[in-house]
């Protein structure tokens, strides 16, 4: 086939288009340009897609012989990615960047680029397991369960599955990183990039403030009602946190805090306690079915909410244009705008049933 390979500049993404060019694919390299600032560079393994990033993938790209290629798409990702964070945040919810840039970014205007140039597929560098049987894809977890990534690609169509490659689905990290020492790609131990890549700093609440500024309200008892303190803005919280929530006076029995809800219209921000925040049941819109199979009736599930953790037994069912998941035992933690991705023990690995946005808990 013919096959774009999106190359970040790490080794996973090198890796997988090098294992694409063995398999006797036509690969051509392309590296998204997503920042408005090009000139920023890596520190660490803070941030992604810099300049710095870009000369790696081609050096790599050199070495495996297959033409290169810088898309800019930055002005699509400030759109699509940066500004759906910054007006989430502001409506009181919590999203995954990276999930939103695997659906608008790799696998919506990357793919459909690479479509209308007569490419077969987009190959990236994702831990996740991806089989296409009879027409009809199957995702899966990764052999690496530390490294699975089929949460931040449950979003996707199985449109988009039928024209992915995910080659390091079966592998370890370890095992790649010694791959691409083989192969003489200078990547070989490069660091895993962490956190939001368009904020390196890793200091969300800064970065929200300079897009929304300030907007004061209020700590408040969900139990008792009672004012604890001050806030600049719902932006800085999320369900759950309990770290720097500003509360002027310790709870009565003297036990941490954590935000159960936010409301931005009033600028209520809601805190209780550990034993509060357990959620039992999570509603979710706009159901994804990578199989094209919709659940029939009550499905026993593993549910996940985070990219990392954040996993319980469950059982989901369709309930309108909804899907309503039941918890077996609650799970802290869970917060509106989150995805909620549905799993389902398989002899190939755990199968993705499914993904929707968490809009209600209870």
């Amino acid at each position: 086939m013919r096959v774009l390979a999106a190359m970040s500049g790490g080794v996973d993404s090198a890796v997988a288009a090098a294992r694409a060019v063995d398999a006797g694919h036509e690969v051509v390299g392309v590296h998204l340009a997503l920042s408005a600032k090009p000139g920023t560079l890596r520190t660490g393994s803070r941030g992604c897609c810099t300049v710095e990033d870009s000369h790696d993938a081609r050096r790599a790209a050199d070495i495996m012989g297959i033409p290169f290629y810088v898309w800019d798409f930055a002005e699509r990702f400030t759109e699509e990615v940066v500004e759906t964070f910054v007006g989430e945040y502001a409506a009181g919810r919590t999203p995954n960047p990276c999930v939103t840039c695997n659906e608008k970014i790799k696998f919506e205007a990357l793919l459909d680029k690479a479509m209308a140039l007569g490419f077969d597929a987009v190959v990236t560098g994702h831990y996740a397991r991806l089989s296409v049987v009879d027409g009809v894809p199957e995702l899966r977890r990764s052999a690496d369960e530390g490294k699975d990534q089929s949460y931040v690609l449950a979003s996707l169509t199985p449109e988009q599955l039928r024209h992915a490659m995910f080659p390091l689905g079966g592998s370890r990290k370890p095992d790649v990183r010694a791959e691409a020492e083989r192969r003489g790609l200078s990547v070989a131990n490069k660091p895993d990039s962490h956190d939001i890549c368009f904020i390196p700093d890793g200091d969300t609440k800064k970065f929200l403030e300079s897009k929304l500024g300030q907007s004061p309200g209020e700590l408040v008892d969900a139990e008792t009602g009672a004012v604890l303190g001050r806030h600049t803005g719902v932006h800085g919280f999320t369900v759950g946190q309990r770290k720097g929530l500003g509360i002027e006076a310790p709870a009565p029995d003297g036990r941490p805090r954590y935000v159960l809800s936010l409301e931005p219209v009033s600028g209520t921000v809601k805190v209780g306690s550990a034993a509060q925040l357990g959620v039992r049941e999570i509603r979710a819109d706009r159901p994804i079915w990578p199989s094209e199979r919709p659940l029939d009736g009550p499905v026993e599930c593993t549910v996940q909410v985070r990219a990392h953790g954040g996993i319980a037994d469950a059982v989901a069912e369709v309930d309108g244009d909804q899907v309503r998941v039941q918890l077996r035992e609650p799970l802290s933690g869970v917060a509106p705008g989150q995805v909620a991705v549905l799993y389902r023990p398989d002899a190939g690995g755990d199968l993705v049933l499914g993904s929707a946005k968490i809009a209600a808990t209870s």
